[in-house]
Parts: C-alpha cells; structure tokens; sequence
C-alpha cells in the first residue's frame, strides 16, 4: 500500500489509461498503483487487459454513469485507481471526472491516444489533420470538416459507422474519399484496411475501430466554406432567409466569440443560428421560430450543415424568451416589430451582449430608428443590386435594402 499516493498528499485518486496491449504497454509505476489499489473501477475490458495485475475490488461502470462518480467520490481520502482509454484527457474519463474533482487530487498517467496511434500507422502529421469524436454522437458533426484534401481520424461507436460514414461521403458528393480503418490499435487483434467510399464493401470490422478519411471532392460536393455568408441555396427556405451578403455583415456584427449563447428570434430558415454554430464549436444557438413548418426546415438545415445542437423553440416572440438561459447576442430577424419583443429581449441579453435587428418593412425600420435615438449603438443601411440581363443587355437589379441596427448592453 505503500506505493499509492498517500491521502495526505491528496492525491487519492489515480487514472490510468491502458492500451489493448494491457499490462505490456505500461510504465512500471502505473503497474504498482494498480496493483496496491483498494478498489479499481473502468470498463469491463479495461478490467480484463488489467486482470493479471489487479488485486483489489473491480468496480464496473454503472448507467448512469454518475451513480459510479458519486460512488468515486464517496471515496475521497482513499485510493482509487481508474483505468481508461488511451489518454483519459482527450474524450475520455478523465475529463468527466475533473467536473467533480480537483486536479490537486488527482495523479494521471496517459497512453497513446487512438488519434496518435493511428496517425503513426497512417505516417499522418497529427498537427496537421482535423481529429473528431463520432463516438455516441451524430455522424452529421463530420459534415463542415469535408474539404478537399483535408485528413480527418474520427473515433467510431461501432462496427457499423465506417459504413455509414461511407454512405454519407457520398451522399454528398465525396464518394472517392479514401477510408483507412484501423481496429483494436495497438493489440494484437490489430488490423489496417482500405476503401473508397462509394465501393466500401468491409465487412467483419472489430467494433473497436478509428476511421481515418482522406477527403476527395466531386464534382458539385456539398462543400462548407469556412467564411460567413454561405450561399443560400445551401439552405433549404421558402424565401424567409436573410441573403448572403447581407448574413455575412449580421454575423460580423453578432461577433461570436467563445461559448457564447446566440437567440435567433424570427429565424426562418435558421440560417443565422446555422452560420453561428459553425465559426467554432463551442457556440451554442436557440433559433425561435413561431411557423411549425419552418421550426422543422429549420432542424433539418441544422443537420445538413453539421450543427445538430441547434435548438429549435416552435413559439411566439416574445413569450418565448421566458425562462431561457441568459444570452451572449440576440439576432432578430423576423418579428421585430411585435409589440414588446425588443424590449424583452433588451431585459434578456447579458451585461455586454450584442443586439442586431434586421429591417426590410418601413414599419421596423421606424422603429429601429426610435432605438437608435433612445440607445445609441450604430444605425446602417445595407443595399446591395445584382447585374440581371435587360432586354439582350444587363443592368443593375437592386434588392430591397435592410436597415441594421447593432447594439451593446452597457
């Protein structure tokens, strides 16, 4: 017992992660305090890589999981050994656990992440490729990351996601991407295989497997451009979508910025709350949208552009704002001239949050003009004409300008 972190240095709680080389891939510290350990918990194939060393009471996982942490936690001043995957930081335990216990506490000993694992069979600079986590989450949340030339190591939940994957590469115009799988990295079950996406024909692959796709475009591929102002016809609508170039200057005004909560009121197509979430993933948006018939478009635009946690509120502004979480910028797009919607949503943006309001109608244009004369921040008028053809010449076709009016909560 000697060898475990004594309660009084606080480090009680030790986590380890293990490869499928078991006990062969650890350092021998890692193999002590597993060994001395009281009580291990992690996964049933944790304990049986680690079965050889383990003399103390194995304690599996609990759905839900945080019957297991409350159980960890009740043991606070003993130690405990926690075995995890790979490094227990990057999608793992440990990053769970660090919720409820302080680092102080805690003595980490990693292995090899899947990423770095496959990245070395693959001869892939892991600086330079995108890494993803499909694990339990949709498959959707791969979507802007397809461009190409890009190289992406996604985690899988199981043995049929490298075929799904495949599926959706070329749904979407990427069919002759090139899919590495590689199962039970770093075992000796270890295997490495190769397809294209639209002749994928695996079979028997090991539920425990990363797929790693080197990203081929098509000829009219569905392709995310990493600046604001997607074109619109990326956008299923039904005309009520704020225009390109006229979202590429709302977006710069609503400046996202980390973690923030965006509401999208009036949101139409969602087009808005869509380009939002994508600038970063940690960016959160609730998109309110009285139409059952666009509240649903919307859901579905969410997924098609790889940003399922959209949140979609079907109900009327500005009864919908009560009891939302307290928002970081408000976009209102539609509806902004319901009577006490903006001053609600004025009384629901945090201290320094951003206001934009889009006018199209004389009527909110008004009213915009009255903000601005009551609050300050910045009044702007936005036009923008197309050259169109003009008998067998082209002229200047102008598109009904929009008045913006941004403002920040002092």
């Amino acid at each position: 017992m000697s060898d475990m972190p004594s309660a009084s240095s606080r480090r009680w709680l030790t986590i380890i992660g293990i490869g499928e080389d078991g006990p062969e891939g650890l350092g021998d510290e890692a193999k002590r305090l597993i060994a001395a350990a009281p009580v291990v918990f992690g996964g049933k194939r944790h304990h049986e890589l680690a079965a050889a060393l383990i003399t103390g009471e194995t304690r599996s996982w609990e759905s839900p999981l945080e019957n297991s942490l409350d159980a960890i936690v009740a043991l606070r001043g003993t130690p405990v050994v926690i075995l995890g995957s790979g490094d227990p930081f990057l999608y793992g335990i440990g990053a769970t656990l660090s919720r409820k216990i302080g680092v102080e506490e805690t003595l980490v000993i990693p292995a090899p992440s899947s990423f770095s694992l496959a990245a070395s069979r693959l001869g892939w600079p892991l600086q330079e490729i995108t890494t993803i986590s499909l694990h339990g989450r949709p498959l959707d949340l791969i979507r802007p990351h397809l461009h190409h030339g890009r190289r992406i190591i996604a985690l899988t939940s199981d043995a049929s996601t490298p075929q799904q994957l495949a599926e959706l590469l070329q749904a979407f115009g990427f069919g002759r991407s090139r899919l590495h799988i590689l199962e039970a990295l770093g075992g000796k079950r270890e295997r490495l295989r190769h397809s294209q996406a639209d002749e994928f024909d695996l079979t028997d692959i090991d539920p425990l497997n990363v797929c790693a796709i080197d990203v081929v475009a098509g000829e009219g591929a569905r392709i995310l451009a990493f600046t604001p102002g997607l074109d619109d016809a990326l956008f299923e609508n039904d005309g009520q979508i704020t225009k390109r170039e006229v979202r590429a200057v709302t977006l710069s005004a609503l400046s996202p910025r980390y973690g923030e909560l965006l509401f999208d009121i009036g949101a139409g197509s969602g087009s808005i709350g869509i380009e939002w979430m994508l600038a970063d993933p940690s960016l959160r948006a609730i998109a309110i949208e009285r139409s059952s018939e666009r509240a649903a478009r919307i859901a579905r635009n969410a997924v098609a552009f790889g940003v399922p946690g959209l949140a979609v509120i079907e109900r009327q502004a500005p009864e919908a704002l009560a009891n939302l979480p307290e928002p970081d910028a408000i976009f209102v797009g539609g509806g902004g001239s319901e009577p006490g919607l903006i001053p609600t949503a004025i009384g629901a943006l945090k201290r320094g949050g951003r206001l934009v309001a889009n006018a199209v109608t004389l009527e909110m244009e008004a009213l915009l003009l009255s903000l601005y004369r009551q609050h300050g921040g910045t009044l702007t008028r936005i036009e923008i004409a197309r050259a169109a053809p003009i008998g067998g010449m082209s002229g200047w076709r102008s598109a009904m300008p929009v008045v913006q009016w941004c403002w920040i909560k002092k």
